[in-house]
């Protein structure tokens, strides 16, 4: 059935008055052991990975949000509650706002997908040594069985997300020592806290595979199965109209339409995941801290660019899919818009939508100190990133607005499987 085309789909369902594109096969997933998957949910639900034992991956990454947050820039350590209702700690506070939106993590065990992050800065690539391109080069550990895997490596490394700040706890000094990938570093460090936890050490013996070994690999490797597992969505009204098992809503159907068409959102938003893999600058608004080395006193995301160091790159950041879309607000790479028809309507016309941008469309916690809008207020960086726009001035009415909204509602598949544990083997509070 995968090496059917959508339209040899629906003609051998005899769909009368379907209209729907021809996306190739369907996607290929990895199945992963159940038992696996399980012990992945454990971990990614434990704040036994961060410095402080006081965030999990879910704390960013919650389905309460649709696997983000529901906030435009997250509040990472220093941080205190889930979601919208997240506040800095005042007895810790943060150091800034993480400077990009958490993305969702729908349908990310599917093969296709083999570019991590806004900017890219983690892809499959055959010419490194582990099939793997990341910022550390030829000091990555070995082991990750994919880059989803690799991905989760480096949240736990970055101060602002799950470290600590400086000198609080022994993984954020080795990590401003730059004592990573190495025997003793950061990453051992933490592999260590799990082993040592009998319910974890156990359950690691048993699932670990030959080829794994008992390092910080092996516990990335499960929570990649847990979200390969946990987060498959290919059963949206969307996916059954394209197995032609039911048709749209008429109002979906003309999204779809319009979406494929003369809209021309498929240009970039395309195959089944609508997303091409690829990197577009669009003009989207610069809020919070920015990208900045520490050594930078910046507030500017150049984006792709960081990665290449090619300027045709700059401000261009991966293109999102839009599985579950609806349940992933905000949007943009720093979540300027937190309601979807504002960022459809950004994209009519990106420059002018940058220009007159208020800070009031995002969705910010208070953060006393932070300067917002430090970016937008630079005339010089504002027309650097509308130079850079890719998308020409387009018009669409309220009523296509509407289908195309419709439309996007289609591709909702909010799968629930495992869900959230009751309790982590750590015993440390998990977020709910």
């Amino acid at each position: 059935m995968q090496s059917l085309s959508a339209a040899l789909l629906l003609a051998s369902a005899g769909v009368a008055g379907a209209d729907m594109p021809d996306l190739g096969p369907p996607p290929v997933f990895t199945d992963p052991d159940i038992e696996r998957a399980a012990l992945g949910q454990l971990l990614f639900y434990d704040p036994i990975l961060s410095g402080n034992r006081n965030i999990s991956c879910a704390s960013c990454h919650h389905p309460r949000f649709g696997t983000s947050d529901g906030v435009s820039l997250s509040l990472g350590e220093g941080g205190v509650g889930l979601g919208p209702e997240r506040r800095p700690d005042p007895e810790n506070l943060p150091e800034q706002r993480l400077p990009r939106n958490a993305p969702a993590l729908w349908n990310l065990g599917a093969e296709e997908f083999t570019v991590m992050f806004h900017d890219g800065r983690l892809e499959a690539d055959d010419a490194e040594p582990n099939g793997i391109r990341t910022p550390l080069g030829g000091d990555m550990t070995t082991g990750f069985d994919s880059v989803l895997s690799a991905q989760s490596m480096f949240p736990v490394l970055s101060s602002d997300e799950m470290a600590g700040h400086y000198s609080e706890n022994e993984i954020s000094r080795s990590v401003r020592l730059g004592m990573l990938s190495q025997k003793g570093g950061a990453w051992d460090q933490l592999a260590a806290r799990v082993q040592a936890i009998p319910a974890y050490a156990d359950r690691l013996q048993a699932v670990r595979r030959a080829d794994e070994s008992d390092g910080f690999p092996l516990i990335s490797n499960l929570i990649a199965d847990f979200i390969r597992f946990e987060w498959r969505a290919d059963n949206s009204p969307f996916d059954r109209a394209m197995r032609g098992e039911a048709a749209l809503d008429p109002k979906a159907q003309r999204g779809l339409d319009l979406f494929y068409g003369e809209a021309g959102c498929a240009s970039c938003h395309s195959g089944w995941f609508q997303s091409d893999h690829a990197f577009h600058a669009i003009a989207m608004p610069q809020i919070g801290p920015g990208k900045a080395a520490r050594f930078e006193s910046h507030t500017r995301d150049e984006g792709r660019m960081r990665v290449t160091g090619d300027p045709a790159d700059a401000y261009a950041f991966r293109t999102p899919s839009l599985r579950n879309v609806t349940l992933t607000a905000p949007y943009g790479h720093t979540g300027a818009y937190a309601d979807l028809e504002q960022v459809i309507r950004h994209h009519l016309d990106p420059v002018e939508a940058l220009e007159s941008y208020a800070l009031e469309l995002a969705l910010l916690p208070a953060l006393a100190g932070a300067d917002d809008t430090r970016a937008l207020n630079d005339p010089q960086e504002v027309a650097k990133i509308a130079a850079a726009n890719d998308l020409a001035p387009l018009a669409l009415s309220d009523d296509e607005i509407a289908d195309l909204i419709a439309f996007l509602g289609a591709l909702t598949d909010d799968a629930k499987r495992l869900g959230v544990p009751d309790i982590v083997p750590s015993g440390l509070p998990v977020d709910r």
